[in-house]
């Protein structure tokens, strides 16, 4: 074995070691990564913010209001109605579905911090109940775990406190985070819910979803005084 052979040889048993603890290290630390952590380490997860319509991943500034939504409504309703458009960091709806049991709240906004208390909703959509397309996302970790389990014709009811929305999923999608084609602009009226697909190596570049159709309006005709925004 001549010298530069002999040298070869001994560097690379020396350097194996070194090589292989490096990658055992690295499995352990993927492991240990708790998902609440999750929405940390990858918080530069991209939702409804890719439509780059608004600076709604600015955090200066941010006034988070947790609104009391109303939820047991008992006077008259109406087809049509006066909408309540909300402001940026204000919650100003609660999500119920017939296909899981988790109540969402719905902020109008979307950024880190709004991802971390519930749903939200980019103000590039149209406000629920509206003509258009209305775009919500949350973590798939968190308030739309149970997003998957949706099946056509299950139906998801948003409370505002101008009135109570019903919309019946039409169609399961997905898609890749970069392509808008269900997040944009739509002449009909429509919810659109979506979420990371699940990938337990971390962040994944598919989407899943829905899409709804709005089957039942009912606008508050008789607020009282103390349920007003």
């Amino acid at each position: 074995m001549n010298k530069q052979k002999k040298n070869s040889y001994i560097l690379i048993h020396v350097a194996t070691p070194f090589i292989v603890l490096a990658m055992c290290i690295g499995i352990i630390l993927i492991i240990s990564i708790k998902p609440s952590d999750k929405l940390k380490v990858y918080k530069n997860l991209i939702f409804m913010d890719e439509l780059k319509l608004n600076p709604d991943n600015e955090n200066i500034g941010l006034k988070i209001k947790d609104n009391k939504i109303i939820e047991d409504y008992k006077g008259t309703t109406a087809e049509d109605g006066e909408f309540i458009r909300p402001a940026y960091g204000e919650m100003y709806a609660v999500m119920k579905s017939s296909g899981f049991d988790l109540s969402v709240p719905v902020y109008w906004g979307s950024n880190i911090d709004l991802f971390e208390r519930g749903a939200c909703q980019g103000s590039g959509s149209v406000i629920i109940g509206a003509e258009g397309n209305t775009v919500i996302s949350a973590h798939e970790d968190t308030f739309f775990s149970d997003l998957s389990k949706l099946r056509k014709g299950d139906t998801v009811t948003l409370s505002t406190n101008y009135g109570e929305f019903t919309y019946t999923v039409r169609e399961l999608i997905s898609f890749k985070k970069d392509n808008n084609k269900y997040v944009s602009p739509s002449k009909d009226t429509r919810l659109t819910l979506y979420t990371c697909k699940k990938d337990i190596l971390g962040s994944s570049d598919e989407r899943i979803g829905v899409i709804c159709d709005l089957t039942e309006k009912k606008f508050y005709t008789e607020l009282k005084e103390d349920e007003e925004q």
